[in-house]
C-alpha cells in the first residue's frame, strides 16, 4: 500500500477521516488498524474486556463508555477506583470543570479545588460523596456481610438512575465491573471507616480475582481494549493469559514501550507472555485516548451499524 496525500473535503465524516488515515503514515495507520480490530471483535463474538483508568472517567469519555456498554460493545469492565467514585459523583449531579494545565496549583488548593490535568473537581464533590456512601453501605450490610467487589459495584449501580453512568449501564446490562484496587481512593477510605464499626463487613478482592478468571473460558474468543495502563489493563490481560490468550487486542496509551512499564507495553510484547495469541489481530496506538479512542470507535460503530451488527 502506498502513502497517499490526505485531502480535506467539505462535510468530511469521521469514517472518511479514518479511511484516509490508512495511507497517511505513523500513528494514523495504527489508529485505522485499531478501528478495524474493534469491528472484528464484535463480528466474531469475542468477549470484550474494556479497561480504562480513572482520569478517563473524569473526562467526558465517561458517557461514551456507558454508551458502549449499552450497545453491547463492552462485555466486561476493569477500572480503577477513582473511576467508580467519579461515575457516582456525576450520576448524582456533580459538575467537573475544564481548566488549564498551567493553573496556579497553590491558589487552587487554597480555593478547595483539585486538578487532574486541565480538569478540576471541588472538595465539596468528595464531601457529598461521603454523605452518599454511608446509607449505601448500610443497605449493603443489611443484605449480607461479605461482598466480592464486582457484586458490590453491581448493587451500587442498581441504586443509580443516570443513562450516562457506567455503573448504571453495567448493572442494567449484566456487565461485571472489576476494580482490584478498590481501596486506592476515597471509596476505600470509607470502606475502611465503615469496617471499624462493623468488623464483620468484608469486601473480598481475592474472591473477585476468581470471578474475573471465570468470566471467560479457554473456548471463548476474547478481546481486550486497554485504554491507558496500570492495574486495570494488567488485570484483564492476566485473565486472558490464564484462559489461553486473547484473539484481539487494542492498546491506547501515552506511555512508551522503552519504559518497560505495564502502561507502555505493546500488544506485540503481550505475545511473549501469551496474553494475546501469536496469530491475534492487534494494534497499539500511542496518543491521547480522549482524541484517539472516539475516532477509532466511531468508525467501528458506523461499520457495525451498516452491517446490522449494532444493537441500537
Amino acid at each position: 500500500m502506498n502513502v497517499k496525500d490526505f485531502k480535506w473535503e467539505q462535510g468530511l465524516t469521521v469514517k472518511q477521516l479514518i479511511d484516509q488515515y490508512r495511507q497517511v503514515g505513523f500513528q494514523s495507520v495504527e489508529l485505522a488498524r485499531a478501528a478495524e480490530v474493534f469491528v472484528k471483535m464484535k463480528k466474531n463474538n469475542a468477549k470484550t474486556y474494556l479497561t480504562f483508568t480513572s482520569n478517563m472517567v473524569t473526562s467526558g469519555l465517561r458517557g461514551f463508555f456507558a454508551q458502549l456498554i449499552k450497545l453491547k460493545i463492552a462485555n466486561v469492565i476493569v477500572t480503577t477506583v477513582g473511576g467508580i467514585e467519579e461515575d457516582i459523583m456525576k450520576a448524582k449531579g456533580e459538575k467537573f470543570k475544564v481548566g488549564r494545565f498551567d493553573s496556579d496549583d497553590i491558589e487552587l488548593h487554597e480555593q478547595g479545588v483539585n486538578r487532574i490535568g486541565n480538569l478540576t473537581i471541588n472538595n465539596e464533590a468528595y464531601m457529598n460523596f461521603e454523605d452518599l456512601m454511608l446509607p449505601i453501605l448500610n443497605k449493603l450490610y443489611e443484605k449480607k456481610k461479605r461482598w466480592a467487589v464486582s457484586d458490590l459495584l453491581l448493587e451500587m449501580g442498581l441504586t443509580l438512575d443516570d443513562e450516562d453512568s457506567i455503573l448504571y449501564q453495567a448493572a442494567k446490562n449484566n456487565v461485571p465491573i472489576f476494580c482490584p484496587a478498590i481501596t486506592d481512593g476515597a471509596f476505600g477510605f470509607h470502606l475502611y471507616l465503615y469496617q471499624q464499626k462493623h468488623k464483620d463487613f468484608i469486601v473480598d478482592v481475592v474472591q473477585d480475582f476468581g470471578n474475573i478468571l471465570f468470566s471467560s473460558s479457554q473456548d471463548e474468543k476474547k478481546a481486550v481494549i486497554a485504554l491507558g495502563g496500570s492495574i486495570s489493563k494488567h488485570h484483564a490481560i492476566l485473565c486472558t493469559l490464564l484462559n489461553g490468550g486473547a484473539e484481539y487486542a487494542v492498546y491506547m496509551t501515552t506511555a512508551h514501550k522503552t519504559s518497560g512499564s505495564m502502561s507502555g507495553a505493546t500488544t506485540e510484547e503481550a505475545k511473549s507472555w501469551g496474553k494475546v495469541k501469536d496469530d491475534s489481530d492487534v494494534a497499539t496506538v500511542n496518543g491521547d485516548v480522549t482524541i484517539m479512542f472516539p475516532l477509532a470507535m466511531i468508525w467501528a460503530l458506523e461499520e457495525l451499524k451498516k452491517e446490522g451488527l449494532l444493537e441500537l
